[in-house]
C-alpha cells in the first residue's frame, strides 16, 4: 500500500500507516505493494547491485574455475535477491555481508542491502548492521588480496562503500521522516481548523436560535397559562410567536447561506453573515419589552469597535434568555461601561426567580460558550449568584485605547 492510497482512505488508518509507508519501519516479512515510484527505485538498485557486480567481475584476478563458478552464482542469486530488499532488508543485509567477507561477487549487493536498510530502520539497527559489514571486510582483505598495498587498497575502497552506503541511507531516511512530520503538522493543522470552526458554528447556532426560540416558549406560555385572556392581547402575542418563528428562520436561512457559500475547492473565503453591534442593543432589549420582559438598559459606552460590540452583544443576548428561562417575570437590569483603554463591562443581573411555567430545557452549554467567548477576547466572564440574592452575569473585555470602531451605540 502506498501513500497516495493510504491518503485516499484518509482517517486515523491514514495517520498510522502513514510512517511505516515512508520509513518501513516493523514491516519485516510483509507482503509488499510496490507504487509506480517504488518499481523505478527497485529496478535503479538491481541496475547498481548489477552494475557493481560487472565491475567486480571485470577488476578480477583470475580465480580456479570452482570458485569462480562459485563467485558468478552467488553474485546473480544475490543481485537477484535485491527484489527482496523491501521484505526482508535486514536479513539480506546480513546474509550479503557475510557471504562478502570472501565472495567478491556479492560486494554490490550488499551495499544495496545496506543501503536499504539504512533507510527503511531506525540507527539502533541500521548502525550494528553497518558495523558487521565494516567487520567482514577483514577476511576479505585477509583472504583475498595479495600484496600490502593491494590489501590497503581494498580496505579502503570497501570502507568508503560501506560508509557511503549507510551515509546516503541515512540521508534518504532523515528526509522522509521531514517529510513525514511536515505532513502530520498539516494534518494536524487542519484537524484543529475543522475543530475550531465547528465550534465556531456550534456558537453562532446556539446564539441565533436560542434567543428566538426562547421568545417563542415565552409567548407561547403566556397563551397556555392565561387561555382566557383578551382577543387582543392574544392576537398580540401569536403575532409575536409568528415574527419571532419567521425571524429565526430567517436567521437559520442565513447561516447555513453562509456554509454553502463556498466549496472546499473555491478560493474565495467563507464571509461571516451580518453581525449584530453594540448600538443593536437598544433594539435587543426593547424586543424583550415587547416580549413581557422587565428590563432596564444602562447603557454608557460608545464607539465601541464592531468585534468588541458584537461579544458584547452576544453575552447580554444569551444572559437575556436565560433570564427568561429560569427568572421569569423578574426585573433584570442591564448595565454597559467602558470605554478606549479602560475595557468595556457588562453586567446582567436579575432577582432569582420561580417560573409560572414549564422550565425550558438547559445544559449550561451557553454560559460555557460565554465563557469561552470572553477568554477568546482576551477578558473575562462570572457568573453566579450574589450576596443581594440576585444572579449576575458580569463580563469584562480589554478595549486597547488606539482603536476606534465604527458603530455608536
Amino acid at each position: 500500500m502506498d501513500v497516495t492510497e493510504l491518503r485516499a482512505g484518509g482517517g486515523q488508518e491514514y495517520r498510522w500507516a502513514l510512517p511505516s509507508v515512508l520509513l518501513g519501519d516493523g514491516l519485516e516479512g510483509r507482503p509488499v505493494r510496490r507504487s509506480t515510484r517504488d518499481w523505478i527505485v527497485d529496478v535503479a538498485m538491481f541496475l547498481v547491485a548489477c552494475g557493481i557486480t560487472f565491475l567486480s567481475l571485470v577488476e578480477m584476478k583470475p580465480q580456479p574455475e570452482p570458485l569462480l563458478a562459485v563467485e558468478q552464482v552467488a553474485g546473480a542469486l544475490a543481485c537477484v535477491a535485491v527484489w527482496l530488499r523491501r521484505r526482508w532488508p535486514v536479513a539480506l543485509s546480513l546474509v550479503t555481508g557475510l557471504l562478502s567477507s570472501y565472495l567478491e561477487l556479492v560486494g554490490g549487493a550488499s551495499v544495496v542491502a545496506l543501503f536499504t536498510v539504512a533507510v527503511h530502520r531506525p540507527f539502533k539497527i541500521s548502525g550494528p548492521v553497518t558495523l558487521l559489514n565494516l567487520f567482514t571486510l577483514a577476511p576479505y582483505v585477509m583472504l583475498r588480496a595479495g600484496t600490502d598495498d593491494e590489501r590497503m587498497s581494498a580496505l579502503a575502497l570497501g570502507v568508503t562503500f560501506v560508509l557511503l552506503a549507510f551515509a546516503w541511507g541515512i540521508v534518504v531516511r532523515a528526509r522522509r521522516q521531514l517529510v513525514w512530520s511536515l505532513r502530520q503538522r498539516a494534518d494536524s493543522a487542519a484537524e484543529e481548523a475543522k475543530r475550531l470552526e465547528r465550534e465556531r458554528i456550534a456558537r453562532e447556532m446556539h446564539d441565533v436560535l436560542a434567543h428566538r426560540i426562547s421568545m417563542l416558549s415565552l409567548h407561547a406560555g403566556a397563551l397556555e397559562f392565561r387561555p382566557d385572556a383578551p382577543p387582543d392581547d392574544i392576537a398580540r402575542a401569536a403575532g409575536a410567536i409568528r415574527t419571532n418563528a419567521h425571524l429565526a428562520l430567517q436567521d437559520l436561512r442565513e447561516v447555513i447561506g453562509v456554509l454553502r457559500h463556498a466549496g472546499p475547492d473555491e478560493g474565495d473565503p467563507v464571509p461571516d453573515r451580518p453581525q449584530p453591534t453594540l448600538a443593536d442593543l437598544p433594539a435587543l432589549v426593547e424586543e424583550c419589552r415587547q416580549a413581557g420582559m422587565d428590563v432596564h438598559l444602562h447603557l454608557r459606552a460608545g464607539g465601541a469597535p464592531e468585534s468588541l460590540g458584537r461579544n458584547v452583544y452576544r453575552i447580554v443576548q444569551e444572559a437575556l434568555t436565560n433570564a427568561r428561562k429560569h427568572a421569569d417575570g423578574a426585573p433584570v437590569t442591564v448595565s454597559v461601561t467602558g470605554g478606549p483603554g479602560e475595557g468595556l463591562s457588562a453586567e446582567v443581573r436579575n432577582p432569582l426567580g420561580v417560573r409560572h411555567g414549564a422550565r425550558l430545557p438547559g445544559a449550561g452549554a451557553g454560559l460555557i460558550g460565554l465563557t469561552e467567548r470572553a477568554e477568546l477576547a482576551g477578558g473575562r466572564l462570572e457568573h453566579g449568584p450574589a450576596p443581594d440574592g440576585d444572579f449576575v452575569v458580569r463580563a469584562r473585555l480589554p478595549w486597547p485605547a488606539q482603536t476606534s470602531g465604527e458603530g455608536d451605540a
